[in-house]
């Protein structure tokens, strides 16, 4: 499940945080960088007015003269009694020479490592901060103002750091000027966290005062974790169930067909041996079809994007090597019906390299319950709906 990290400058905007019910208060003076650090007293002063409702983190800072100084950044918060601490890490040695210094001595502070997209990011350091001791990594941008951190990496190049965090047992997060229409391109990676601050703010600025509006807005795409770890928030939606391709539909009257057509992509596939040695082109064709809801209107809240589409397709192909076209067509669509408005999905994709012409796969896929559920709004047999499947002649 991933929640919802909203940074704060004061008191009043923990406050403020904590009625819109945001999962982790974290505390940085955005004027003074990505990771600014807070006056130790004013860090303090916060944690006492969160009292333990949500957990806190704070920003030590993103740039260090010595090793040494950031370890005293991180114990001036460590005794602030805040949760986490998040130290920003350059690349190369100077990052490692730092995770080895607070590593040495962090006492019972629980670290988290920052890499900036936007600066390089050496992915080797988060082996070395899980062996000593870090509690968890971040992804944020360092030049705030120059691009959201999916202008720096998109989702394929991000689903690795995620998976790598996962694997050494990492608390993972991903922050960088993120917006709405971020969020659900975003949460299918299942990173812990997603990190905000300029778009909780008026006027999107940073430096700003949160705005409530904003925050709702955010908070609405984000599944609400509740205090018992079960999924909460939209309306009687288990979102435990909904990593498993489960949802049940809303009353619904109408679709909207979203759809991606004549995307050519470079894919390794295929499963003769010479295909392992280059990239072929695959040309996408994918439509959906999605319940319009009725909750809000004119939002991110009530849209399912088409960007949606093609972050599915760069994950998948990202991964490496795929052996058969079958097998592309059904994570895709796979992946794509885990969007709870999602009722089928058509995917094609074809192999443009093998003959003067194309070769591939087409298949539809419904989600049983919800397409019968839909279907009998219209007068349609509920017992006849079932999962479909056409496909064209098998190809690798």
């Amino acid at each position: 499940m991933t929640a919802m990290l909203a940074s704060v400058i004061n008191g009043a905007e923990a406050e403020t945080a904590l009625a819109s019910a945001v999962d982790m208060i974290d505390l940085k003076d955005p004027a003074r960088g990505a990771l600014g650090a807070l006056p130790a007293g004013l860090v303090a002063s916060i944690v006492a007015t969160v009292a333990g409702r949500k957990k806190t983190s704070a920003a030590a800072g993103d740039q260090f003269a010595a090793p040494a100084d950031a370890v005293e950044a991180a114990r001036a918060l460590v005794a602030t009694g805040v949760d986490f601490v998040k130290i920003g890490l350059q690349g190369g040695a100077a990052g490692a020479a730092i995770v080895d210094a607070l590593g040495a001595h962090k006492g019972d502070a629980a670290l988290i490592g920052v890499l900036f997209a936007d600066q390089n990011p050496d992915l080797d350091l988060l082996n070395r901060m899980a062996e000593r001791g870090f509690k968890g990594a971040m992804l944020d941008t360092f030049e705030k103002g120059a691009g959201r951190l999916l202008d720096h990496m998109d989702v394929a190049a991000l689903a690795p750091f995620v998976d790598r965090c996962r694997e050494l047992g990492l608390i993972c997060g991903l922050a960088g000027s993120l917006e709405a229409p971020d969020v659900p391109r975003l949460l299918p990676l299942r990173p812990d966290y997603l990190g905000f601050r300029g778009s909780l703010c008026k006027g999107g600025e940073r430096g700003g005062a949160l705005d409530l509006a904003a925050v709702a807005m955010i908070r609405d795409l984000i599944p609400h974790v509740a205090e018992n770890g079960s999924g909460a928030g939209a309306a009687d939606v288990d979102w435990r169930l909904l990593g498993r391709g489960y949802v049940p539909v809303n009353e619904a009257t109408e679709t909207d067909l979203i759809f991606v057509h004549d995307l050519i992509m470079p894919c390794f596939i295929g499963a003769y041996e010479y295909e392992r040695a280059r990239k072929q082109d695959v040309r996408f064709n994918i439509d959906v079809d999605v319940a319009r809801a009725r909750l809000h209107s004119d939002d991110m809240r009530d849209i399912f994007s088409y960007d949606l589409i093609v972050d599915a397709i760069k994950i998948i192909t990202g991964r490496g090597h795929i052996e058969l076209v079958e097998t592309l067509v059904r994570e895709i669509a796979e992946s794509v019906l885990v969007h709870p408005s999602v009722i089928s999905v058509r995917v094609r994709a074809e192999k443009l390299d093998v003959i003067r012409g194309s070769v591939g796969v087409e298949i539809k896929r419904e989600r049983a319950k919800e397409a019968a559920a839909f279907e009998g709004l219209f007068g349609v047999d509920a017992a006849a709906a079932k999962l479909k499947k056409t496909r064209s002649p098998r190809s690798h």
